[in-house]
């Protein structure tokens, strides 16, 4: 959709007062990053609204496809952010004005918006993100060296972090971060990361392996002399 076309009649294509946000997270170096999108001088989760032909969660896979590519992408609903005066008239107002349109009172998104957040877990190396028509850029960065944000993105950030912190205690989706095969020391590395926390090595294998969730491979990985890790790959995933 043009940006002009999206101004003045976006509202014929989308939902009214709904959007959606994703966080979108990533491993890398040993960090846990998010992907952002910069619009002006700031920076936004990568996000959109929901087609009036499409449900809610065929509205979210579509926008991540749109932004990494992904066609079966990890998904989990975090919460849905509605504060009463949860309108973001100046942000729009000054990007709008900076790209050189006119400004309108009457534009279908200038009015409370609530916003259905999701997020994601991937595997950088196989993501290839993509700005939209608005964006200025596209980067990864570290939960720990977030810019600034628009709205209230940095909240939704913090509480998708939180909430994986708590989800990797019970749930095996960690895997979706890493590259397939990868080794237990690779996933207990990874768990560190999440959990901010020292976790016991052995302790930590004997528990990944008793879940039955992972299939260990004849081969070992080969890395410095006298580590050479078995590798693994998910059962269900072949």
């Amino acid at each position: 959709m043009e940006y002009r076309e999206f101004l003045e009649r976006g509202g014929d294509y989308f939902l009214s007062n709904l959007s959606i946000d994703l966080v979108i997270i990533g491993y890398e170096d040993h960090q846990l990053k998010c992907l952002l999108l910069q619009i002006g001088e700031k920076w936004i989760l990568p996000g959109g609204y929901i087609g009036k032909s499409e449900s809610v969660d065929e509205a979210a896979v579509r926008i991540l496809k749109e932004r990494t590519g992904l066609e079966d992408p990890h998904l989990n609903f975090l919460s849905v952010f509605g504060d009463s005066n949860r309108r973001f008239r100046e942000e729009w107002k000054e990007f709008i004005e900076a790209s050189g349109q006119p400004w309108k009172e009457e534009y279908w998104f200038n009015t409370r918006f609530v916003s259905l957040a999701y997020y994601s877990l991937v595997n950088i190396r196989d993501t290839h993100p993509v700005p939209g028509a608005f964006d200025r850029a596209v980067a990864w960065f570290p939960f720990e060296e977030l810019p600034e944000l628009w709205m209230d993105h940095e909240e939704i950030i913090l509480q998708a972090r939180s909430r994986l912190m708590e989800d990797v205690k019970h749930d095996h989706l960690t895997h979706e971060l890493l590259s397939s095969p990868f080794t237990m020391p690779e996933l207990h590395r990874l768990h560190q990361a999440i959990l901010q926390e020292k976790i016991d090595r052995s302790r930590f294998q004997k528990k990944m392996l008793a879940s039955g969730v992972y299939k260990r491979l004849p081969s070992l990985r080969k890395e410095t002399p006298g580590r050479n890790p078995y590798q693994y790959i998910v059962k269900n995933k072949g």
